[in-house]
């Protein structure tokens, strides 16, 4: 059986997703990212990953794949017939890369600094504003398709289904984006999406910082 390593609400969100949606069973062990410690032994969660981070999904082999778009990509390909990746040689393939790309490094990545690392107020708005233009980017792609690639959903709306949870406590509202707010809520009426977020919103609430 497969292994994810998360934290509520962090972006390994986007994998219990995958999973959910892929109907393929797991063991989810909460991994504190503060305290790098695994909850449900209290054990170093830096012997399990040097990164510290999640997700961390622990293969059927054994073997460890970190980084979101690598695991969301890997869960996907496990379950071909769900449609959550484009096959391989298809060229929205590589549109799905592209977008898993963006969304790590442009969206998710951006918002740490005003949320987390930024103290001064100059800096934050500063975040902010690269912030939005890179919302913006997906705003724009988004006016007139229900998905980010292709006709379905996939592993990339996973992932910014979940930065736009996030987003709020980064200061950015997206009421100026009206069509991210239709496909936020789009995404977030799946059900299997829906159960997810409720699953960790109720850990979340479990955890000290």
């Amino acid at each position: 059986m497969l292994q994810l390593y998360f934290y509520p609400m962090a972006c390994s969100l986007a994998s219990r997703i995958a999973l959910m949606e892929a109907g393929i069973e797991a063991r989810y062990r909460l991994a504190h990212i503060w305290k790098k410690k695994v909850l449900d032994d209290d054990s170093d969660f830096l012997t399990v990953s040097s990164k510290g981070a999640v997700p961390v999904l622990v293969l059927e082999n054994g073997e460890l794949l970190t980084e979101t778009a690598a695991v969301l990509q890997y869960i996907a390909d496990l379950r071909p017939e769900s449609g959550l990746a484009p096959p391989h040689r298809d060229p929205d393939r590589y549109r799905l890369q592209e977008w898993l790309s963006f969304v790590g490094s442009e969206i998710h990545k951006a918002f740490l600094f005003p949320t987390f690392w930024y103290k001064d107020d100059a800096s934050k708005a500063s975040a902010r504003e690269r912030i939005g233009q890179s919302v913006s980017v997906a705003a724009a792609h988004l006016s007139n398709r229900d998905y980010l690639v292709g006709d379905r959903f996939t592993v990339a709306d996973a992932h910014l289904g979940w930065a736009l949870l996030l987003l709020g406590r980064a200061g950015v509202d997206l009421a100026q984006w009206p069509q991210l707010i239709a496909y936020r809520d789009r995404i977030q009426a799946r059900p299997q999406v829906k159960a997810a977020i409720g699953i960790e919103m109720q850990l979340l609430k479990t955890v000290k910082v």
